[in-house]
């Protein structure tokens, strides 16, 4: 039976990057999710055991789509002006440190340069170092450990040495 979480992130990943079917498989399941097109009014969602001996599949380009509509830029107040943002480059969840009972890469008041690693955000069960890519001095955290975050949400701004 398919991991209901696997399922839930799948689905995340089609609205977020705006996609109208997906079919993974593997040698133990296959999953095919469909959302509706627009002339279509019911989504579609099937899963079933995969044959004993699929034949590979090769990946077709996905075809360029409309951007989705950006997720509603958070409040800014006078002292964010000259801050700069490290935004997220994908979906997934926000780790503030490397274990639960590791101390946090970065917190407020932190020194940042270009190459600082200021969390991780897992994907598709993959965790990925992000990068401040810039210097400074971190001036405040915007999510919570373990929050689900958006391609593109602030993660942290910094003040610029």
């Amino acid at each position: 039976m398919i991991d209901t979480r696997k399922l839930k992130e799948l689905v995340k990943l089609m609205v977020s990057n705006d996609l109208i079917e997906l079919d993974l498989r593997d040698p133990d399941e296959q999953v095919t999710l469909r959302r509706p097109s627009p002339n279509q009014s019911v989504p579609m969602m099937t899963a079933a055991p995969a044959p004993v001996a699929p034949a590979p599949v090769a990946a077709a380009p996905a075809p360029a789509a409309p951007p989705a509509e950006a997720p509603a830029a958070p409040a800014t107040t006078d002292s964010d002006a000259g801050l700069v943002a490290i935004p997220s480059p994908m979906v997934g969840t926000f780790y503030s440190a490397a274990s639960p009972d590791a101390d946090a890469f970065v917190s407020v008041g932190t020194s940042v340069s270009k190459d600082t690693v200021v969390c991780m955000v897992e994907a598709m069960k993959i965790f990925n170092e992000i990068k401040a890519d810039c210097s400074g001095t971190i001036e405040r955290v915007c999510v919570e450990n373990g929050d689900a975050v958006e391609f593109g949400q602030d993660l942290f701004m910094v003040r610029p040495a």
